[in-house]
């Protein structure tokens, strides 16, 4: 009998390995250390039946990854949808409808429900009927605190949507940890309105979080490549505000927000086509990193596979001050064939963000 059982045990033990080695499981430059895993726009991925398996692959690996990459969270730019109210198909852009597109949305982002807390921005698509006509969304429909007790877990405040109900498109969620301290990631809507931005400065000064280091997220926010803040954008979505009056209105006269992430833009040519970074000083003198990362038009562009599987780990090191930024994709990286292709190491995929000493 213990034969038999040392024999069934190392054959698991063997397939174990032999899984991980294809998976090519990722790991932490420093044991001490955490990550948070952020996904660009996977509308690309959504439109169209045939890519939809491509970002069920993308959170699959992140659920196989939770352990060794000591994952906290993960964050997605927004866009799950290419069109939030829609039956009638464009096939020159897309070949499902917007249930159809919400409901592979959430069901790739099933694979992480009650085992890791997700924040999802939303964007211009998750609005109106095609394009961010109106405030109208069904995304509280399909993304509730309910479906993941892992969020409901570090979910501390939210604010009514356009629509006047209670949703996730605007919340806040704490975390903490021994190095970093505590840790407050704020999302909004698309163009958060005044009261959106008066609502998330509030939160960031009260007594409760003004410790904390502060990461606030909204779809849109950065131009790719040249990193300039949007000034204004042709959307009728009502009361908007666009990247450069949500930095004047709230970024800018915050002091504890260290870091902004955002998606939306970007056109098809290369990587740098696709993302954006900029840091400046805020009012109080403070560094505050802005980073817009949105893969879709990747993998052939608009009418393309969705994104090649890019994502990024952002790896939080134990000095509490740097951000290791990685750019992987697990769509090569489970292939031996394309494995050598998993990781992009130019200076705008790969590179540090070193945060101000915490006040």
């Amino acid at each position: 009998m213990k034969k038999i059982f040392l024999s069934v045990a190392l054959t698991a033990c063997c397939l174990l390995a032999m899984a991980q080695h294809r998976a090519d499981q990722q790991h932490l430059s420093d044991s001490n250390s955490f990550s948070m895993i952020l996904l660009g726009d996977p509308q690309g991925y959504t439109k169209y039946d045939i890519n939809q398996p491509l970002f069920e692959l993308c959170t699959a690996w992140i659920a196989d990854n939770i352990d060794n990459l000591r994952i906290k969270t993960v964050l997605c730019t927004g866009d799950i949808v290419e069109q939030n109210d829609n039956n009638a198909l464009n096939r020159r852009m897309l070949n499902q409808t917007s249930r159809q597109m919400y409901e592979s949305g959430s069901h790739s982002f099933a694979r992480l429900d009650n085992l890791v807390p997700y924040i999802i921005s939303p964007g211009n698509h998750e609005y109106g009927y095609r394009r961010a006509e109106n405030g109208s969304t069904h995304f509280n429909e399909y993304f509730t605190a309910e479906r993941n007790n892992k969020l409901r877990d570090c979910l501390v405040a939210e604010f009514p949507n356009r629509q006047g109900f209670a949703s996730l498109e605007n919340s806040a969620y704490l975390f903490n940890d021994e190095h970093w301290g505590r840790l407050l990631i704020i999302t909004t809507e698309f163009a958060p309105r005044d009261e959106v931005l008066l609502w998330a400065k509030g939160l960031c000064e009260s007594k409760t979080y003004a410790d904390c280091r502060v990461i606030f997220m909204t779809h849109s926010f950065l131009r790719e490549r040249t990193a300039e803040r949007i000034v204004t954008e042709g959307y009728t979505i009502p009361n908007p505000n666009w990247g450069q009056a949500i930095w004047d209105k709230l970024v800018s006269q915050t002091a504890n927000i260290d870091l902004v992430i955002c998606g939306h833009t970007g056109h098809p040519g290369d990587f740098e086509d696709a993302v954006a970074y900029r840091n400046d000083k805020n009012n109080a003198g403070r560094t505050v990193h802005q980073m817009m990362f949105n893969v879709q038009i990747l993998g052939g562009g608009w009418e393309g596979n969705g994104g090649d599987g890019w994502l990024r780990i952002l790896e939080f090191m134990p000095d509490g001050r740097t951000i290791k930024v990685r750019t992987y994709s697990p769509l090569f990286g489970i292939s031996p064939s394309t494995k050598h292709l998993a990781h992009r190491t130019g200076k705008c995929d790969q590179f540090d963000m070193v945060l101000d000493e915490k006040r």
